[in-house]
């Protein structure tokens, strides 16, 4: 793989400890990105940067920045810089764009119309089917599905949009040698085939607890919008949805149960203006002219489960179901049916796909 002359200039200045906004302000005065490290003390002042930036600039390490080259010349990793045609048009305009992105998969889809999705790492089962759910059908619809490339909504997120035979970006918060959780290696190589991988990380770089919120403005800033599928007052997915209300990106958030604390961070969302939404089709009618880039939603994409017909019976014990968790004795009392005429309805409708069991009861699944 071919790096233009100045590439070995940019890996370093991503090791600099200086922020991408810093350098792409010094950038302005300073002439290119070799002449930051050729430029004398006063220039370096007049561009910006302080005594201890100055430092760093000045004692640069080119050492490590050639191993990254190495590395992404053997591991067919292309180098998108913020001087690079490639680079998204989406992210560039944000106020902290990284200086550079490392890609392995296709770099063209890093430009076209993306959606976030995100979540919580440890989702409730009507969450997880949600996040499979959005994904397929947005990812049918035309949108690129983005998301963090963690545990729980993430992964289902990125096997959602391979599902529906479409695309999706995993943006890391580690380099792109080091997957993490390291029990996605298979799903890794998966998405290279069928979108890409992203990092502004070395690709040496471990997990920090640090880095994390720093790859989430990038998920918010590759995006038109974020949809916020379930998450706690506090989380990471909270830190998305406030960098997409910062970069002016559509927020969008699915209630829950008032009961169930993973449904309090979307809640909380809505109060603030978040986009509540019951199907895709109301993500698609709220980003407006975005929907005429995007075919319509088959009606059949919209739930990719079945249909089958169930009896009357049936039907009404489905009404004393819930979303959420409903304990077996909580839907006997409901019903007034005894707890053999429960337990056979029950195993009826989830051999249908109507429900399932849960630790503490049973929850309704989406079909219809």
């Amino acid at each position: 793989m071919n790096f233009h002359k100045d590439m070995l200039y940019w890996l370093t200045a991503i090791r600099l400890k200086i922020g991408p906004a810093t350098i792409r302000r010094g950038l302005n005065t300073i002439p290119d990105i070799k002449a930051l490290f050729t430029a004398k003390t006063h220039e370096l002042k007049c561009a910006g940067f302080n005594e201890k930036q100055i430092q760093h600039i000045q004692n640069p390490d080119f050492y490590h920045a050639e191993q990254d080259l190495k590395w992404c010349e053997r591991n067919h990793c292309s180098i998108i810089t913020l001087n690079d045609p490639d680079y998204p048009r989406q992210l560039f305009e944000i106020y902290d764009a990284p200086l550079l992105l490392f890609v392995r998969g296709c770099v063209k889809i890093l430009s076209e119309i993306q959606i976030a999705i995100v979540g919580s790492r440890n989702p409730s089962v009507i969450g997880k089917e949600n996040a499979e759910h959005f994904s397929y059908a947005l990812a049918k619809a035309g949108f690129i599905i983005t998301s963090g490339f963690a545990l729980g909504i993430d992964k289902l997120c990125h096997v959602g949009a391979i599902a529906a035979t479409g695309k999706t970006i995993a943006v890391f918060g580690t380099g792109l040698n080091c997957i993490y959780p390291a029990s996605h290696r298979k799903l890794a190589d998966t998405l290279i085939d069928h979108g890409a991988l992203v990092s502004e990380f070395p690709p040496e770089e471990s997990p920090k607890a640090c880095n994390f919120p720093r790859r989430n403005r990038i998920i918010s800033g590759l995006s038109v919008g974020v949809l916020v599928v379930e998450a706690a007052i506090r989380s990471g997915s909270l830190i998305t949805a406030r960098f997409a209300m910062e970069q002016n990106r559509e927020v969008f958030a699915i209630p829950g149960s008032i009961h169930h604390p993973l449904s309090k961070g979307c809640h909380q969302l809505i109060q603030q203006g978040a986009k509540l939404v019951e199907t895709t089709q109301d993500i698609i009618e709220e980003l407006g002219l975005l929907s005429r880039l995007c075919q319509k939603i088959p009606k059949n994409t919209e739930n990719p489960t079945t249909s089958t017909k169930i009896d009357v019976k049936s039907k009404r014990l489905l009404q004393y179901l819930g979303y959420e968790v409903t304990p077996l004795d909580v839907i006997m009392r409901r019903s007034g049916l005894t707890t053999s005429e429960v337990s056979s309805i029950l195993l009826y409708l989830e051999m249908q796909g109507y429900v399932q069991s849960v630790c503490g009861g049973f929850v309704r699944t989406l079909k219809k």
